[in-house]
């Protein structure tokens, strides 16, 4: 049978990120997820990593501080699917005073050592680019700054550096059941493809299972006692490019929310999110037509021509799960991570995890290994601070010049493509295009310019098992893709069978 120091139960970016660190400090680790890697929750966010402005209004100064130093600490390690993104905010006189949305920017601006983005400032937006789409009576704001993430891939290369040091990770694998026997944790592992079970002792358990963490702790692990979570619905909508610059908009609403306008995959915008308390299996969580109005409304109270739901061509949702605080609404709710542990005196541990924001998941990571560092045999110490993930060994202003590279050694790539791969691989790109010397040398094209070399590159490397893990997680291709080309695109990876990647792939 075998054993591990650590078993981590989720394969979103929280229990990627804790198996990331866990084998960098030498431990042994088996991550399970049940289904796809960042396939819930961490794959509906917003996309951002951001201190949480609006986080300032109920007085949670440690979560924003914290977010914002991370935004650069996150910057510096993965450039190629993180980058700056500046933020316009109208001023809308019947909300938020100009002075208060002035000193809220001020804090934000000073409060996480900000060293490389740049600062807010005021815009007059009868004159500013910014100001062209919105409705005449906006004609002041301000612009500052946090950044964009790709949340899957974000996911997928801690998962991805968790292997080449060693973590195993399991894809498609249950935990049925979990019990305390003597020391160590026994966990009942179910192939979710294949029924096929197996069993595997662990001297830590980690649940990491995200919005499921209340019914992994009930149900697979028999715990008498709640988790105290709550779970929080976010919606979100695409509809085409709304406006030609690059900047996103942040719009204030009447009731005290506020929504995201963002530039999406080039050709089109990003618009959320809601807020709702959820109730029901994560799995089946689906934007309601009362959200997508909503959007379309909150928008079009800002934008010169409005936002209807006829023009939304792709729509998403994720259930958050939010440590329960009491808070008496979904807004309200906190954002902070929540570690509750369970064990001790000779009964193995286990830790569950609460909460948390995308933009803390390696802060979470390090806290949640010092939790659990006095159940696990002594090994290194904390590292993933200066440490680039897979891919985002470059400056992080050198995107550009990275694209160069690809495209000088990869000529007969068109440029979009070439910034693609370069967006999504990092300095990874070369190594999956090695020997290619013409289009056909990567074999066939599904669609967009998806071709059969990335797709076996993402079976091999990247546990895709399916045309979505491909199409709306690893990549958003299915954004320019028809149903047919991603059906037949299922086919060929379903008939290919996926291999599972390892660390010597890597």
């Amino acid at each position: 049978m075998a054993r591990y120091d650590i078993a981590v139960v989720g394969g979103g970016v929280n229990g990627c990120g804790i198996a990331r660190d866990a084998a960098g400090r030498g431990h042994s680790v088996l991550l399970a997820e049940k289904s796809d890697l960042g396939g819930a929750t961490s794959s509906a966010s917003t996309k951002l990593i951001h201190g949480g402005l609006r986080y300032l209004e109920y007085y949670e100064i440690h979560l924003v501080r914290e977010a914002l130093i991370e935004r650069e600490v996150l910057l510096a390690a993965a450039p190629h699917i993180i980058w700056p993104l500046r933020f316009v905010l109208p001023h809308h006189s019947g909300l938020r005073a100009a002075w208060v949305l002035r000193l809220g920017l001020f804090v934000y601006d000073h409060l996480g050592g900000r060293k490389l983005l740049p600062s807010t400032r005021a815009l007059d937006l009868r004159r500013d680019a910014a100001g062209v789409p919105l409705r005449q009576e906006f004609t002041r704001g301000f612009e500052y700054s946090d950044c964009w993430v790709e949340d899957s891939r974000l996911v997928i290369l801690n998962a991805i550096d968790a292997a080449e040091r060693g973590a195993e990770i399991r894809v498609g694998a249950r935990v049925a059941a979990a019990q305390r026997v003597g020391e160590c944790w026994q966990l009942r592992l179910e192939d979710t493809t294949t029924g096929a079970a197996e069993t595997v002792e662990a001297g830590v358990l980690v649940n990491a299972a995200g919005p499921w963490a209340g019914a992994l702790g009930s149900q697979a692990l028999g715990l008498d006692h709640p988790t105290h979570i709550r779970l929080v619905k976010g919606s979100h909508i695409v509809v085409q490019r709304l406006f030609e610059h690059d900047r996103a908009y942040i719009f204030q609403n009447a009731d005290g929310r506020i929504v995201f306008a963002i530039p999406f995959e080039r050709d089109f915008t990003l618009i959320g999110t809601t807020e709702e308390d959820y109730r029901g299996d994560p799995d089946q969580a689906r934007i309601s037509e009362a959200e997508i109005a909503y959007l379309c409304r909150a928008v079009s109270g800002y934008f010169r021509v409005p936002v209807s739901p006829e023009q939304v061509v792709w729509s998403f949702s994720g259930v958050r799960p939010l440590y329960d605080d009491g808070a008496s609404e979904a807004k309200a709710a906190t954002r902070e991570y929540v570690f509750e542990l369970d064990g001790g005196a000779g009964a193995p541990a286990l830790l569950n995890v609460i909460g948390g924001k995308i933009t803390t998941f390696r802060r979470l990571a390090e806290a949640a290994l010092e939790r659990i560092a006095p159940f696990l045999p002594a090994r290194g110490r904390p590292w993933t601070a200066e440490a680039p993930l897979p891919g985002g060994d470059f400056p992080a202003d050198g995107f550009d010049a990275l694209v160069g590279d690809i495209a000088a050694s990869y000529p007969f790539l068109v440029p979009a493509h070439a910034r693609r791969l370069a967006r999504a691989y990092g300095t990874r790109a070369g190594e999956m295009l090695n020997g290619a010397r013409a289009p056909a040398d990567l074999g066939r094209v599904f669609g967009a310019d998806l071709t059969e070399r990335e797709v076996v590159w993402l079976m091999t490397r990247e546990w895709a098992r399916c045309a979505a893990d491909v199409v709306w997680r690893r990549s958003k291709l299915g954004l320019r893709m028809s149903a047919a080309e991603i059906a037949e695109l299922d086919a060929f990876v379903t008939a290919r069978g996926a291999p599972v990647p390892s660390a010597a792939a890597g």
